[in-house]
């Protein structure tokens, strides 16, 4: 039995240090093997962290290799999290408005 995908919102939610498996494993579609195998090559798109025996990852890094980060000028994408954001992985995410261009004028 595979363990479905983490949704948008779900991603969005995790605290500032996430363990390797089930949550960056998951975010990224990864099984639970694969993920360890990629992190002791040191083949993971996360820095990983050693504390102990547990192996973590910087939420922060987890959104900027999934595209999750809004843009710093604010024209980027909004997201929303928590549970009103619904369980679809659509669901949380909504484009900036698009910017109105003039027509030309001819002279």
């Amino acid at each position: 039995m595979t363990t479905p995908a983490l949704t948008i919102a779900e991603i969005l939610d995790q605290p500032a240090v996430v363990p390797l498996w089930p949550t960056v494993g998951r975010a990224l579609g990864l099984a639970e093997s694969t993920t360890y195998q990629l992190a002791a090559e040191n083949r993971l798109p996360v820095e990983v962290i050693r504390l102990g025996r547990r192996r973590v990852a910087r939420t922060v890094d987890l959104h900027r290799f999934l595209g999750l980060l809004p843009q710093e000028n604010g024209a980027g994408p909004v997201y929303q999290t928590g549970s009103s954001a619904g369980n679809s992985e659509a669901a949380g995410y909504q484009p900036a408005a698009p910017v109105e261009q003039s027509a030309p004028t001819a002279k």
